[in-house]
């Protein structure tokens, strides 16, 4: 699934050694104008945010818990530098958001992110971090309100690049990118696991879906409503949506050997070029 939004040029971070997404992303600036990045990981993604930070032509957006947590980055005030000024937007969260606060900033926020800077296409980083009950998280999230986040970008019919990210309660990470899976492909899937050789990592309910806790969200209306005005306000700052002269993309390089050949020399010791 990929996902590895920590990861520098320079340095492995956060269990990220090489960051998939950076790579991805620098691979369709080839053939489209503009990219947007959404990072819905409960950690900053910081390693794609600091790849794209002076450059308009891709803009990264990151909804994460923010505070005395890992990385430590991802502040309000981090918006881009040079051409990439305001081209950086960061929700920084607390503990305990549960699906309804969740889904009442992250779609006006991506509405008027796509109405702003028109992307071409968009790559989500689907980190499972962010559900209730995982080991290191400390988010409400349940795989149905996690899921809203991919149908709604999906809904914008512009081509859609979906990478896992982080999670470290293994179980619902499996659910989670199960389920939006079948989210991405229009297709409905039971409740009820199927029986498998892991089977029993899924008791005692054996069920997709999880239910959120009992814990407090302190996100409260009025924080999350200033945040998003802030983060509005940005938004008002980008002059116009950047566009580049594409160039024609050269055919592969890379020689492949015609299969008949490959038959010829079925010998594992030795290596024709």
């Amino acid at each position: 699934m990929g996902g590895l939004h920590h990861a520098k040029k320079s340095e492995a971070s956060g269990f990220c050694y090489s960051n998939d997404i950076v790579l991805a992303i620098l691979e369709l600036l080839k053939h489209h104008q503009r990219v947007l990045y959404v990072d819905i990981d409960i950690h900053h993604g910081d390693g794609v945010e600091e790849a794209f930070y002076t450059t308009d032509r891709v803009m990264t957006v990151s909804f994460h818990k923010y505070g005395e947590y890992f990385p430590g980055t991802g502040d309000l005030k981090d918006i881009g530098a040079e051409k990439g000024k305001y081209y950086a937007l960061n929700f920084p969260l607390r503990d305990g958001i549960d699906d309804e606060a969740y889904e009442r900033i992250f779609r006006p926020v991506i509405q008027k992110v796509m109405e702003s800077f028109q992307p071409c296409a968009i790559v989500l980083q689907c980190g499972a971090d962010s559900l209730t009950g995982d080991r290191l998280g400390c988010f409400n999230l349940t795989l149905k309100g996690h899921g809203k986040c991919v149908a709604f970008l999906k809904k914008f019919g512009i081509p859609l690049m979906l990478v896992g990210g982080g999670g470290y309660t293994i179980r619902n990470v499996s659910r989670c990118w199960t389920y939006e899976t079948s989210v991405a492909v229009d297709t409905e899937i039971a409740n009820e696991l199927p029986y498998n050789d892991y089977f029993e990592y899924f008791g005692p309910d054996f069920k997709l879906h999880i239910e959120k806790s009992n814990m407090t969200n302190q996100n409260t209306q009025d924080y999350l409503e200033k945040t998003m005005t802030r983060l509005f306000e940005n938004l008002r700052e980008l002059p116009y949506a950047p566009s580049v002269q594409m160039q024609p993309i050269p055919p592969d390089t890379i020689y492949v050997p015609e299969k008949s050949l490959l038959e010829d020399h079925t010998n594992p010791d030795v290596c024709f070029i």
